[in-house]
């Protein structure tokens, strides 16, 4: 006679694999793996009924091992990304204030930049073309001398030292 192979708790283990492994590949990738334990012990259960299947059919288990083990190393790197974010959290006090340290360095140092740059603003209508470059120093007396070309008053040709209006 011949032996009949049973195939019984075969579709859990590949059902169980399946998830195993993208439980292992979601525990691995950092902070997303914070969330790897839910299909990891979907994996566990699905692999431990098709174990139980298996061993009262006498069935291949070979499946069904390599995703238990696959999901309960998967579960295990997730929970270790969890305990770690936990002691990072609670020994970070320190570092929200360095964060703003930085970024409020960086704002001052993009604020000064902008405030010491060159400006140069060209007005162009029709055949009529103002053009006007100045620095930063004199930038008030620019402001008023382009609100008076603005506003066509008299006198708007005359500009600061340093900075210059082209009227053509």
């Amino acid at each position: 006679m011949e032996e009949v192979k049973n195939n019984t708790g075969q579709n859990l283990g590949i059902a169980a694999l399946i998830v195993a492994i993208i439980t292992f590949v979601l525990a691995v990738i950092p902070c997303v793996g914070l969330i790897a334990p839910i299909p990891g012990i979907i994996a566990i259960i699905l692999a431990a009924v098709g174990l139980s299947q298996a061993a009262r059919n006498n069935a291949p288990r070979g499946v069904l091992i390599a995703g238990l083990i696959i999901g309960i190393i998967a579960v295990l790197i997730s929970v270790s990304q969890i305990f770690v974010a936990g002691k990072i959290a609670s020994n970070s006090g320190k570092w929200p204030t360095d964060i703003q340290n930085v970024i409020d360095d960086v704002q001052d140092h993009v604020m000064k930049n902008i405030e010491d740059a060159n400006v140069s603003i060209k007005v162009q209508n029709g055949e009529d073309k103002v053009e006007i470059n100045t620095n930063s120093s004199e930038k008030k007396k620019m402001e008023k001398t382009l609100e008076n070309l603005e506003e066509g008053k008299e006198g708007a040709d005359t500009v600061p030292d340093n900075d210059t209006i082209t009227k053509k």
